[in-house]
């Protein structure tokens, strides 16, 4: 989430109206319990009645009430303007540059920048990419031949197809048709104090990451893939997977590479996994909410189940709506546990 800006900006934001600071904070006006967008039309208070707050719900638990001329929490225009863009992104030859987005939505570039990632947990670039990405593979799982597959998603070439692909989708559109295979993985089983873990990793990162799981299990999610055991190269990296287990308070998962396939909104989803902080949690209604589709918890429940990477994407953060644990691949004690140690 965007840092709410210092007091000084704020104001200054507040009083020339500036659209493209909506959304990054609210104005809390003290004397009549009201707060605003920092666009809001109306009368500027007196900055001494005056504090600003990073969103609603923040105003709210302070005793402020939403102004009934600006809506500051009326997302209606962003959801349209996000929809506008995705129409746009969808129909296009070429990604289009943030500018032209920019103007289908009606915001400045930096503005829909932000909120389009607030929405979708990617950039719009990023999602034009994921989008094109998730067609080539769909086309490529159907049998369609390379060639066709690269223009049924939308690439103009299959120079451009291989330009915006190398180093995310790893493996080759061949690969891709052909189940993964000549794909090699590494692996190896760790003794953790949460039971036997399973890791493994292609030459990008760790593609897998599971408990009580092991060489049969790992085949399956990648049947056609060359299964090596161990391996000095992986060492160092299994060794940092290992540490973010057993020592989630004091490992930084972010460093360690990863080699995740999933469809657009399953990376949305797991991006946003990645942005809830040790030792928080989420209900399922507010993981879809940061995902920009607040009715969508059933479907960010399957993208969570998608997940084969434990821990380092945490799906263990999301509970139930009423507060309790809710669902865990690995069970309840080690999603427990998890929790219990992020906690400290």
């Amino acid at each position: 989430m965007t840092a709410i800006p210092d007091s000084e900006t704020a104001w200054a934001a507040v009083m020339r109206r500036d659209r493209s600071f909506d959304g990054r904070f609210v104005t809390g006006v003290l004397t009549t319990g009201i707060y605003c967008r920092p666009s809001c039309a109306a009368r500027h208070p007196s900055r001494d009645n005056v504090r600003f707050f990073a969103s609603g719900p923040e105003a709210q638990a302070a005793g402020l009430r939403a102004c009934k001329r600006c809506l500051p929490d009326d997302v209606s225009r962003d959801q349209a303007a996000i929809l506008a863009a995705i129409d746009e992104i969808r129909q296009a030859e070429d990604v289009p540059s943030l500018s032209a987005l920019a103007d289908v939505a009606g915001y400045s570039p930096t503005h829909f920048q932000r909120v389009f990632k607030r929405a979708t947990g990617l950039s719009p670039a990023a999602y034009a990419r994921a989008l094109r990405e998730e067609r080539a593979r769909d086309a490529l799982s159907a049998g369609d031949s390379v060639t066709d597959a690269i223009y049924e998603a939308g690439y103009s070439s299959a120079s451009r197809f291989y330009d915006n692909t190398k180093g995310r989708l790893g493996m080759t559109p061949s690969d891709w048709r052909d189940g993964g295979k000549g794909r090699t993985i590494h692996w190896t089983m760790v003794d953790t104090s949460l039971g036997a873990m399973l890791v493994a990793a292609t030459e990008k990162g760790v593609c897998c990451l599971s408990f009580n799981e092991g060489e049969e299990e790992l085949r399956e999610r990648f049947p056609n893939a060359e299964l090596v055991r161990g391996g000095d190269v992986f060492r160092e990296l299994f060794e940092a997977v290992t540490a973010a287990v057993e020592q989630p308070v004091h490992a930084t998962t972010a460093d360690i590479p990863l080699d995740v396939k999933g469809t657009a909104f399953q990376q949305r989803v797991w991006a946003a996994l990645r942005e809830i902080p040790a030792g928080e949690t989420r209900s399922y209604g507010e993981l879809a909410a940061m995902v920009g589709n607040p009715k969508a918890s059933r479907a960010v429940g399957g993208a969570n189940g998608a997940n084969n990477i434990a821990v380092l994407i945490p799906c263990h953060r999301v509970i139930a709506h009423n507060g309790g644990l809710g669902g865990y691949a690995y069970g309840a004690d080690i999603k427990a546990e998890l929790l219990r140690r992020e906690a400290k």
